[in-house]
């Protein structure tokens, strides 16, 4: 068995509830009262976790970096990258209320850090553990910053090839960090349905044993359940207070109701999971009397009769013979008169000479 992972007081893996993470991301639009209204809309909603994303313009992109093709469609093409995310950018004080903030409301508070200024910053706020986002999954130097925390990491494996996640494994095990969650994931914006390939998180799974999830980016609900029912031990999902609001990822992150109605769904698939053993619940040995048949008297049947099979019938209700045992009563011998549509029952036969 995969030892567990633990972020702040809860444990992550098998056999645990699947920890939600709603990824608040940059959808607070550089507005700290805006992220603070994120963090309330992830509690009202039963996410364990909110997230967002912590970086300095400066050193993550450079001024002439051109836009992904969503975020063109999403904000235009008037402003570049760096102009775009700079307007993004949360200072490191906002980033110190938003964490006061999150242990005010109770709710544990993730960020992934894409430099290693902001790597600092949330080893200094006490972040519990590192989201590490799938663009940085070659980034070698910061895997090896941020595993030199010694904390817990989640990797995105978005873009990448089964190597590709190797090679990231080995440097953060390498900094002897063995509390690792992998988070199969489509960098597409919105991911198509089609191009889920969600065998691929299990594949994840199988291939370095160890605990995964999804990091999902397809519109609606219907993937993250999916992945909850094939045993996802976290997911992590977009969320914003309205899809109309401007920025690049707005459009396809989930409103506060669909969230709620998200982590209800995954709460009821774990319900739903049970240990695997096949057996019938107690409501099922109630309803066997009244589902199932039992073999009857076509006719009436006096004492002493030999039974033929035409004097033999298959009906409801189960409380008695099994109709599996109608080859042991046919050519039984009635011990009494057994009436039309009675219950044949051992008692009431016995073996033939």
């Amino acid at each position: 068995m995969i030892a567990k992972v633990t972020i702040a007081d809860r444990f992550v893996g098998e056999s645990q509830p699947c920890f939600v993470i709603a990824e608040a991301g940059v959808n607070h639009n550089g507005d700290i009262n805006l992220a603070k209204k994120l963090i309330d809309v992830a509690k009202e909603a039963g996410a364990d976790a909110v997230k967002f994303q912590t970086f300095k313009a400066e050193e993550v992109v450079t001024p002439t970096a051109e836009k992904a093709g969503y975020q063109k469609e999403t904000t235009g093409t008037r402003e570049s990258q760096f102009e775009m995310i700079k307007r993004l950018e949360l200072t490191e004080s906002d980033f110190d209320e938003l964490f006061a903030y999150a242990q005010e409301m109770e709710i544990i508070i993730l960020s992934s850090p894409f430099d290693k200024g902001s790597v600092a910053l949330l080893d200094r706020l006490g972040v519990p553990a590192f989201k590490v986002g799938s663009g940085e999954i070659t980034n070698f130097p910061l895997l090896k910053h941020i595993a030199g925390k010694r904390k817990p990491i989640i990797l995105s494996t978005g873009m990448s090839t089964l190597s590709e996640v190797e090679e990231a494994l080995k440097i953060i095990r390498e900094e002897r960090v063995e509390e690792i969650i992998l988070l199969h994931c489509v960098s597409c914006y919105p991911a198509k349905m089609e191009d889920m390939n969600l065998k691929a998180m299990q594949t994840l799974g199988q291939a370095f044993a160890l605990h995964v999830g999804l990091s999902d980016h397809t519109p609606g609900i219907v993937i993250p359940i999916a992945a909850a029912a094939l045993g996802a031990c976290v997911i992590e999902k977009h969320f914003t207070l309205d899809r109309n609001l401007p920025g690049p990822d707005h459009r396809t992150s989930l409103e506060p109701e669909e969230l709620r109605q998200m982590v209800k769904a995954i709460r009821e698939v774990e319900k739903a999971m049970g240990d695997g053993v096949k057996k019938p619940t107690e409501e099922e040995e109630g309803n066997k009397k009244v589902a199932r048949k039992s073999i009857i008297a076509k006719v009436d049947i006096p004492e002493g009769t030999i039974i033929t099979e035409e004097m033999l019938g298959i009906k409801r209700p189960g409380t008695g013979l099994e109709p599996k045992y109608i080859e042991a009563v046919v050519g039984a011998i009635t011990k009494i008169d057994i009436k039309r549509d009675d219950r044949i029952t051992w008692s009431k036969i016995e073996a033939g000479h």
